[in-house]
């Protein structure tokens, strides 16, 4: 799938294919700052360029920041984004790996993730979110904004036609459109509440959307 991202662009596409951008971004950051403290350790799973991490940064300039990404050339973004020196100062460690591998071990005070797990199996989504529930420190937050699934077909053709419809709105051309689909082929989207059910499963507290607009939700619980 690697060949059909261009980390350069990645950012610019964002913009205009996540229609919902300020809000859904925003609401992970928010959540961050009202549940942890003013210092928080924060794992960004799938950080990708860094787009999650510096709304975060934004938001809670104190957080101490972990980027994981599968993709080097993702993370060269990332790095080039905290270039300032303040900015530098609070990503403590860039690390290339897959998200079905362990999880870099330590405590966090969150562990968040954009657009990312939605490419796992339903098996995987859940061996993630309980090696998450074990990472986090008592009263730590996980935070996924994502992609999810309708719960029928028809409400799945719903979600499809708003996020074209809107992303072609705010100026994406149909080559755009076209690579972006090609990109879905590879999603693996669960439905939210299948997700909110699995998280109280394996023992998160609060478990809530904060955010929904159609397929675009952010969902989170507390350990």
């Amino acid at each position: 799938m690697s060949d059909i991202w261009d980390a350069t662009n990645y950012d610019a596409e964002r913009r205009r294919l996540v229609y919902c951008f300020d809000e859904f971004y925003g609401t992970a950051a928010e959540l961050v700052h009202h549940f942890c403290a003013t210092e928080p350790k924060v794992l960004d799973l799938g950080a990708g360029t860094g787009i999650l991490s510096a709304a975060i940064l934004e938001r809670v300039p104190l957080a101490k920041l972990h980027l994981l990404d599968a993709s080097s050339e993702m993370l060269i973004q990332a790095n080039n984004r905290f270039s300032d020196a303040q900015k530098k100062s609070s990503v403590q460690s860039l690390v290339v790996q897959l998200l079905t591998e362990p999880l870099p071990l330590s405590s966090y005070d969150a562990i968040v993730s954009a657009l990312a797990i939605h490419h796992l199996s339903d098996d995987e989504k859940k061996s993630l979110y309980a090696s998450i529930y074990a990472l986090l420190k008592p009263n730590g937050i996980f935070i996924n904004a994502d992609q999810v699934l309708g719960n029928t077909q028809r409400q799945q053709q719903l979600f499809e036609s708003v996020h074209l419809r809107r992303a072609r709105a705010l100026g994406s051309s149909d080559d755009e459109i076209n690579r972006a689909m090609q990109r879905m082929t590879y999603d693996r989207c669960t439905s939210l509440q299948v997700q909110l059910n699995w998280l109280e499963v394996i023992g998160f507290r609060e478990v809530d959307c904060y955010f929904r607009s159609f397929r675009f939700s952010v969902f989170a619980g507390i350990k």
